[in-house]
């Protein structure tokens, strides 16, 4: 008990105790792990790809939506009653 009260991190080291032994960011992966892994990033990279085209076409189609809007809207003719 007196080592918990001493050391402030003492909670910590025995809640990672039983990682001591892995590798800190990264499992070990057989090459099946691996290649799976990599074929489902890929699958999501596409996805990710796919999002951001329909995005751009969205940014798009509304830019000229705007543009269009502001072609029709009736423009204001200067006055001319002005003092003749």
């Amino acid at each position: 008990m007196s080592d918990a009260s001493n050391n402030p991190f003492a909670f910590f080291q025995q809640f990672f105790k039983p990682m001591e032994g892995m590798q800190p960011f990264m499992p070990p992966l057989t090459e099946e792990e691996c290649a799976r892994k990599i074929a489902e990033l890929r699958t999501v990279e596409q996805w990710l790809g796919m999002q951001v085209s329909m995005l751009q076409m969205s940014i798009r189609t509304l830019e000229l939506q705007q543009a269009s809007l502001a072609a029709l809207k009736p423009r204001e003719k200067p006055s001319s009653d002005s003092g003749s």
